[in-house]
């Protein structure tokens, strides 16, 4: 069993402490984050998405890749990110000093699109990663939110299940929101045909 650290914990403690156990864990600005036990709506919107941005890369040929476990680390801090779904550009990882070693990333040009599908944590994706990330210039970060888990003041009132786009324009962060029939408009992926109610069915699946 991983021994408890003390806090605050650094970036590197945090690697090293890191158990091989299956649980997922995040560091938020040198507090350890024990990640919720996943959904399985949630895993199933996650798989759609994966499989679904995958062909558009492939029909691109962008030179993007998808990697299952890896960390983003915005400099300057003792956070680690682990996105549900994290889009890697590999022709910049050879100026990522800690890939090799821990695959971590902490440039804007190694992550084209970093997307959270939102589970009862919400306030951590619509908070503290947008936050990073915007300031980092990550140029694109979609919240995913498939069971209208997030704050009022984020997806209206009355709550709806809602997909946030959020687009670096300037150094800052521009959302674009869709719900029901409207078609996701992604920078990185132009052509994309897919509706939010699509995206959000694909989570109640059987």
């Amino acid at each position: 069993m991983a021994q408890a650290l003390t806090k605050p914990v650094t970036f590197d403690d945090f690697i090293q402490w890191y158990p091989n156990t299956g649980d997922r864990y995040e560091l938020h600005n040198g507090t350890i984050i024990k990640m919720n036990p996943p959904l399985g709506d949630h895993e199933l919107v996650i798989g759609f998405l994966v499989r679904k941005l995958s062909v558009e890369v492939e029909r691109l040929n962008l030179p993007y890749t998808m990697p299952k476990t890896a960390f983003i680390k915005p400099p300057e801090t003792d956070s680690a990110y682990s996105p549900d779904i994290l889009l890697l550009n590999p022709e910049n990882l050879d100026n990522e000093p800690l890939w090799k070693k821990v695959s971590t990333v902490s440039q804007a040009a190694s992550v084209p699109l970093a997307v959270e599908v939102v589970s009862t944590n919400w306030r951590d994706d619509y908070y503290k990663k947008l936050a990073d990330y915007e300031e980092m210039g990550i140029p694109e970060y979609w919240i995913v939110d498939y069971a209208a888990f997030g704050g009022r003041a984020f997806i209206g009132n009355p709550k709806q299940p809602t997909i946030s786009v959020y687009s670096l324009i300037d150094g800052e962060y521009q959302v674009s929101q869709f719900r029901g029939g409207d078609r996701v408009i992604s920078p990185t992926f132009p052509e994309l045909s897919l509706t939010a109610e699509v995206i959000f069915r694909a989570g109640r699946k059987i």
